[in-house]
């Protein structure tokens, strides 16, 4: 008798890295079906998903992505049953795919909405939702007459982007001519980088925001229609000696200013996603907090990504990454009201200088029990290339720790992150 082949739900995760794919891997064996780029794969430390579990291909040319997609799944007898997307370069293919397998995913109109800064501040501050003032430029000199109009200064930043890379802050006509031709620079090296894609506002070549001074949080969150639930509020750990933007760890939970609210926050993030025409989603926003008020800066269909799993796991024990499959599946979600977490700082380990990276000595913190987790995601050998040039290999990984009381520990923290030692040659 011919054996009988039973359709294998997944759960279908485009394009995100292998330290993400390990982890779903080992938490839920089996359950998702990974998109890879050959390049994230070939660079893997982590060992690779069996056949049937990882497709690996470009990203770009959609049809092909779509072909090739339907013939593993023919081969395998797989069931699309959602689709997760934790990279904001691949947000547009996923929802592409998601509307052929007609599952529950953000449409690609408000991935653009979302994906461009200069389009989702207009609509914000079209529907009375406070964010700093933009202007497209193609020149210095438009840079610099926008300055004129801001005491603060004004942020220098690409359309499309993730995180610190290739932001500058720019307080001076001279800083305004600098952080122009870098940034001009840095896009023409990075014309290949689908991150850096620009769907919209194709005839400007940067943007240029309004700086607003504050305490600057992270947070993720749940739309459901008209319904919004908070998952995690933490608040940015930043530090002057490093390049404009750049995010040195996390505080969770965060407090808010006294005359602040959650239930505030989750009616302004509500209205901001419905602008962008988010109607279901898992989706991480930031904002600044100016005069008791939040002022948004982006927000994008995902979770928050590099130390923040990793810190709400053990400060609250949440997967996110599991989270996101569920939700993708449309399960119910054990997320109806604030998440209590235990107090944790989640610190990034930036390199001070390029180099190659030779290893960590961690001998001064064996005993300190306050670490709860180092985890590196260098080899010996890692060439470290700094910013602007680049903003990714000067990462090499972070460290997580539970204050022992809540007296200044942002400064606790800070002080054990000192004794952990760099060795770069």
């Amino acid at each position: 008798m011919k054996k009988k082949h039973y359709a294998l739900d997944k759960v279908l995760v485009v394009g995100t890295t292998s330290d993400y794919i390990d982890w779903i891997q080992t938490a839920y064996p089996g359950r998702a079906l990974f998109l890879t780029e050959p390049e994230v794969r070939k660079k893997a430390k982590e060992s690779s998903p069996d056949p049937a579990d990882e497709l690996i291909i470009r990203l770009e040319n959609i049809e092909f992505i779509k072909k090739e997609l339907k013939k593993h799944l023919e081969k395998w007898n797989q069931r699309i049953t959602g689709v997760a997307c934790f990279d904001c370069e691949s947000m547009e293919t996923a929802s592409v795919i998601a509307s052929k397998f007609k599952v529950s995913y953000p449409d690609i109109q408000a991935i653009q909405n979302c994906r461009d800064k200069y389009i989702s501040k207009k609509i914000w501050e079209e529907s009375g939702i406070r964010c700093p003032a933009v202007l497209p430029v193609n020149s210095a000199e438009e840079a610099r007459q926008f300055l004129t109009k801001y005491k603060n200064g004004i942020v220098l930043k690409p359309f499309c982007g993730s995180g610190s890379e290739l932001v500058f802050k720019s307080k001076t006509s001279e800083d305004c001519d600098q952080a122009f031709e870098t940034l001009k620079k840095g896009l023409v090296d990075r014309e290949q980088n689908r991150l850096f894609n620009q769907y919209t506002s194709k005839n400007f070549l940067m943007l240029a925001e309004e700086c607003i001074i504050g305490s600057e949080y992270s947070c993720d969150f749940i739309v459901d229609n008209k319904n919004v639930k908070i998952i995690r509020l933490s608040r940015k750990i930043k530090s002057d000696s490093q390049p404009f933007g750049t995010v040195s760890g996390y505080m969770l939970p965060a407090s808010l200013p006294g005359q602040m609210s959650i239930s505030g926050i989750e009616t302004v993030l509500l209205n901001a996603a419905q602008s962008l025409g988010l109607k279901r989603a898992i989706c991480m926003v930031d904002f600044i907090v100016e005069d008791h008020f939040p002022v948004l800066i982006e927000m994008t269909p995902r979770p928050g990504g590099d130390c923040l799993p990793f810190l709400l796991k053990e400060a609250g024990n949440i997967d996110i990454l599991g989270l996101t499959l569920d939700f993708a599946e449309q399960k119910t979600l054990p997320v109806n009201g604030y998440i209590p977490f235990k107090p944790h700082i989640g610190l990034r380990i930036h390199a001070n200088k390029a180099g190659v990276f030779n290893g960590l000595n961690t001998n001064l913190l064996v005993d300190d029990k306050r670490v709860k987790q180092i985890r590196i995601i260098r080899k010996p050998g890692h060439k470290i290339i700094m910013p602007p040039e680049d903003y990714d290999s000067w990462l090499l990984g972070h460290i997580i720790i539970e204050p022992d009381n809540s007296k200044y520990p942002e400064t606790q923290s800070l002080l054990i992150r000192q004794r952990l030692k760099v060795e770069i040659r």
